[in-house]
């Protein structure tokens, strides 16, 4: 008799700098649109994860917010998160961005690695950005950082070296049976993917500072009797003054965001979506316990 390899399954918690391209590398090795992707740094702001089947084994990779120099009460949860979940995680990939090598925050997130005696697999991505020279120099300060257990150079754009880092990843989980039903792409729901999809055009069609000072929460999703789903979601600003910003000369930013969205939402759903948003002014809602809750982050004191 043919002897099966044994069932793998564990956590890999994908660590990096804002904007290093943890969310596609995400989308990149599950196939699927899970982790909404902006040009904006700290776009991420919890914990999401994906499922990839690589034969007998099964990788649940973590996104996680970028690790910076957190300055306001959020961006000090959203660092915990992402340290948390490295602590918590079989395996941890960290991402460096090529483009701008071991700046302050790459070097302060191998600092903290070396500090709590944590291994990583370091995938130097958007290579294809960067003359090959200027890569040598970045692999050599991992290598004698001590803390990487192997070094990969990726596009997670691309998708260039990123089956090679799954295969490296894949031998590093432990023999477990799989966490996760075989046709589970992802531990998100839909009510979440739509909120995001809708924060993400925030970013992409506002200025640069207001998508930081806003949130979205999915108050509606109506499965329509024509296979079609009702999404109303509202829009959460921080001043009376950024209500107008959203709404645009006459609506006309409103509707180009949920055009925009809706469009992206039918895409990742596979059916009609009608789409309906709204703004509210809650002064201080990135101050509120209950919020950070709902993002699955812990409310720093």
């Amino acid at each position: 008799m043919t002897e099966h390899p044994p069932k793998r399954a564990g956590f890999v918690a994908i660590l990096g700098a804002p904007n290093a391209g943890k969310s596609t590398l995400l989308n990149q090795i599950v196939g699927r649109k899970l982790s909404i992707v902006t040009p904006k740094v700290q776009t991420t702001r919890t914990r999401i994860r994906g499922v990839r089947i690589e034969g007998e084994a099964q990788l649940v990779l973590v996104d996680t917010p970028g690790i910076f120099q957190p300055r306001r009460r959020l961006d000090r949860a959203m660092v915990d998160k992402a340290w948390g979940e490295a602590a918590e995680a079989d395996a941890v990939v960290l991402l460096i961005d090529a483009t701008r090598g071991l700046d302050d925050d790459a070097t302060r997130i191998l600092d903290g690695l070396k500090s709590s005696g944590r291994k990583a697999v370091v995938a130097i991505n958007k290579v294809d950005a960067v003359a090959r020279a200027t890569l040598l120099p970045i692999a050599k300060a991992i290598d004698e950082s001590g803390v990487a257990a192997a070094v990969f150079m990726i596009s997670a754009l691309t998708g260039d070296g990123v089956e090679d880092l799954v295969r490296d990843l894949v031998k590093r989980l432990p023999e477990s049976e799989w966490l996760f039903p075989e046709d589970q792409l992802s531990d998100i729901t839909e009510r979440f993917l739509a909120a995001e999809i809708v924060r993400e055009q925030l970013f992409l069609k506002l200025g640069r500072e207001l998508p930081y000072a806003a949130t979205v929460e999915t108050e509606r999703f109506l499965e329509q009797k024509d296979g079609s789903a009702r999404i109303e979601a509202t829009i959460i600003v921080q001043k009376d003054s950024q209500k107008p910003i959203v709404l645009g000369h006459q609506g006309s930013k409103i509707k180009e965001i949920g055009q925009a969205a809706r469009v992206e939402l039918e895409a990742e759903l596979e059916r009609r979506v009608h789409l309906f948003l709204f703004v509210k002014v809650r002064k201080g809602w990135d101050e509120e316990p209950s919020r950070f809750r709902d993002m699955g982050l812990d409310f720093p004191q």
